[in-house]
């Protein structure tokens, strides 16, 4: 039997029996009585940081940078990126693929994962690489048959989260997602073998200059600000709870918690932000107008919020309607990922297809990881149930918010 779960796009449908529904009742339990996990102990938070950097001090060393040879754009956001972070040439991977956004299985496979799989082999880079990073121009989803929970569409950073996997000769079926195995490890060190998967970003936004920027206020991020909490009403359901557990496992001093119908816009001093986007039927306004802090990273219950980085026409603005196809942009009138990026993000994360809701990234899992120190890759992987999925997480893997 499944359980339903309000969806993104408003409907009701049937999430996955079995493949992970357990594990968030668990983890609303569990949540109960984690108050203290949110009271970090500042000491021992800048030792950390002394000690190699982020928790467990991953580098350069630890990424793939992803260059499409055949869209410019690609070429001079890796030439940008890759000095500041140190990333090794020997950990560039060229590809040559099309530049459009929405791919077939065979494009993907022929030209997007095996040349990668290549690049991590004759590199030995197999074990040494934890992140893989995508660029602009590198193709942002893959399109197949099927529908619901058991169709075959899948973002192209999601179906690369398995290539770890894949090396190690595992297989698996297109339909339907996968299970996350760093989904809910607070705890964990991610390393493989342990993790047998790769995470995934992509540098991303509605230009060049808007990717080096979002590059710039990764390597300023600093632990300050406020988390910023909105729900679309004070019903308890899953999105409303995940997001009020959030604010009890984050210092309250530094939270702002909106349990009303009514939207906040005009926020000071963000680092993190989680809402119901523009699935909030009281959300008026496509841009939220806050003031992002360097490093702020951002969740939004939104389907199809990462379908394209084209930008839309500036008089544009999401709509809860999906008959009223005149508001559509690019197939949908849902909100766009890159618009928070637009307006200072440094991360965020959005859904190439419906996801549903339980795919969406958790905030009780992404935030207070993200304001303990992992890095900006590790916070939301956490905060994911499957893999070779829907989702697409925007920005620089090894940010992390430092003292």
């Amino acid at each position: 039997m499944g359980s339903n779960f309000k969806t993104p796009t408003g409907g009701t449908q049937q999430i996955r029996a079995g493949r992970g529904v357990d594990r968030i009742i668990a983890a609303a339990a569990e949540s109960a009585d984690e108050g203290r996990w949110g009271k970090i102990d500042a000491v021992r938070y800048a030792m950390l940081w002394m000690l190699g950097g982020c928790l467990w001090g991953q580098t350069g060393d630890n990424v793939l940078l992803v260059v499409n040879a055949s869209a410019p754009e690609s070429r001079e956001i890796a030439e940008y990126y890759r000095p500041r972070r140190g990333i090794p040439p020997g950990n560039v991977c060229t590809i040559a693929t099309a530049g459009a956004e929405e791919i077939r299985w065979p494009v993907y496979e022929e030209q997007i994962e095996r040349p990668i799989g290549e690049c991590l082999k004759k590199g030995g880079l197999v074990e040494k690489v934890l992140y893989i990073v995508t660029t602009m121009g590198v193709p942002l989803k893959v399109d197949g048959p099927g529908a619901g929970q058991f169709t075959e569409r899948a973002s192209v950073d999601s179906e690369l989260a398995l290539l770890y996997a894949k090396l190690k000769r595992k297989q698996y079926a297109r339909p339907g997602g996968v299970a996350n195995p760093f989904y809910m490890r607070r705890d964990a060190r991610f390393q493989h073998p342990t993790f047998p998967m790769y995470m995934v970003t992509r540098l991303a936004a509605y230009s060049v200059a808007e990717v080096k920027a979002m590059i710039d206020r990764s390597l300023a991020a600093r632990n300050r600000g406020k988390f910023v909490l909105d729900l679309q009403s004070e019903k308890n359901e899953p999105g409303n709870d995940w997001l009020r557990t959030a604010a009890m496992l984050l210092p309250a001093g530094r939270v702002v918690l909106e349990e009303t119908v009514r939207p906040l816009y005009g926020q000071r001093e963000v680092i993190g932000y989680a809402s119901w986007g523009s699935n909030d039927d009281h959300r008026k306004r496509r841009f939220l107008g806050f003031q992002w802090l360097p490093g702020a990273i951002a969740a939004e219950y939104v389907s199809t919020s990462a379908r394209t980085f084209k930008r839309p026409p500036d008089a544009w603005a999401p709509s809860g309607s999906w008959t009223d196809t005149a508001r559509f942009f690019e197939g949908s009138p849902q909100g766009l990922v890159a618009d928070l990026i637009h307006e200072g993000a440094t991360g965020a994360s959005g859904n190439a297809y419906e996801p549903y809701l339980n795919a969406c990234a958790r905030p009780d899992y992404l935030l207070p990881a993200y304001y303990q120190g992992r890095n900006l890759a590790e916070s939301y992987y956490m905060s994911l149930i499957y893999l070779s999925w829907q989702s697409v997480i925007v920005g620089d893997p090894l940010c992390a918010l430092k003292p």
